[in-house]
C-alpha cells in the first residue's frame, strides 16, 4: 500500500487547507471546505480530482465551500451525526468509534467535543495520522463554545493517548500566539523554550508550522500538561482537579 500523500496551502486569513490523497485508489478528500478556490488551486497544481469532504465540525469558516465543491465534483461529504442538520450537502454522518475505507486505509472517527458539541477528528491509524481540525492546534486548543471545560478535557486525553508519532494537522495557525501564551503557564519548560525559538523562526520566515506530533503536544503543549506539577504549582492549583486546572489555563488563553 503506497503512503498517502497530503497536501497543505492557506485558505481565509488563518486557516489551513488540507487534501489527502491515496495514490493506488486514485481518491480525494479535503478535510473540511474552509474556501472554494485555494481547494481548487490545489487540487489543479497536483492534478487530483476531489472526491470526498471529511468534515469536522459545523463553523463557517470549515464548511463554506461544501456545496459550491459538490456541484463540481462527484463527491461525498462526511460528517459529524450530532452537528448533521447543520452541514451543507452532507451524505453520511459518523460517530464516535465509527471505521470507514478512504481506498486502502483504514479512518477512525473519534468524537471530541468541546470547541463544539459534536466535532470529530479523522485518525488514520495504518498512516499514523490525525485530523483534529479546531480541538487540537500546535501549543493550543480550540476555543469553548458549546461544551464546557470538562468534556474538552476528556477529548483531548482521547487524542493523547494515540501513538507519540502521529503526525497531527490542525484547523489553524495559530501557533506563535499559541507559544509565546505557553510560556507563561510553563515557563521553566526548556523543551517549551526551544520549541518556541524553532516557532519564530519558522514563521519569521513564512513557513507553516503543520504538522505536528502527539508526542511534542505532550512535552510542550499547556493545555495537555495539567497534570504537570510544575505546571499546576505556576498556576496556585497544586490540590486542584485536572479538569480545573485546565478550564484555568483556557481562560487566561480566551483573555491573552
Amino acid at each position: 500500500m503506497k503512503p498517502l500523500e497530503i497536501e497543505v496551502f492557506q485558505c481565509r486569513s488563518d486557516n489551513y487547507g488540507v487534501l489527502v490523497h491515496d495514490p493506488e485508489a486514485g481518491l480525494t478528500a479535503s478535510i473540511d471546505a474552509p474556501e472554494e478556490q485555494p481547494i481548487l488551486d490545489a487540487l489543479s497544481r497536483r492534478g487530483w480530482t476531489l472526491t470526498h469532504i471529511l468534515t469536522t465540525h459545523h463553523h463557517t469558516d470549515h464548511v463554506e465551500a461544501n456545496l459550491g465543491l459538490k456541484g463540481r465534483f462527484q463527491l461525498e461529504i462526511i460528517g459529524p451525526i450530532n452537528e448533521a442538520v447543520a452541514i451543507p450537502g452532507l451524505d453520511r454522518s459518523v460517530e464516535d468509534g465509527d471505521e470507514f475505507e478512504f481506498g486502502g486505509h483504514t479512518v477512525c472517527v473519534i468524537e471530541t467535543p468541546g470547541h463544539t458539541a459534536g466535532h470529530v477528528c479523522y485518525y488514520f491509524p495504518d498512516d499514523n495520522v490525525l485530523f483534529a481540525a479546531d480541538t487540537l492546534f500546535a501549543l493550543g486548543c480550540g476555543r469553548l463554545f458549546e461544551r464546557p471545560a470538562a468534556d474538552m478535557w476528556h477529548s483531548l486525553q482521547k487524542i493523547s493517548a494515540l501513538p507519540d508519532e502521529t503526525a497531527v494537522y490542525f484547523g489553524h495557525e495559530y501557533t506563535l500566539s499559541n507559544a509565546r501564551f505557553a510560556l507563561t503557564i510553563d515557563p521553566d519548560n526548556a523543551r517549551l523554550q526551544e520549541r518556541v525559538r524553532e516557532i519564530e523562526a519558522t514563521r519569521a520566515a513564512n513557513r507553516f508550522t503543520i504538522p505536528t506530533t502527539i508526542g511534542l503536544e505532550k512535552e510542550t503543549n499547556p493545555f495537555l500538561r495539567a497534570t504537570d506539577l510544575a505546571v499546576r504549582r505556576n498556576l496556585l492549583m497544586e490540590s486542584r482537579s485536572n479538569e480545573e486546572v485546565f478550564a484555568e489555563i483556557r481562560k487566561r488563553k480566551d483573555s491573552f
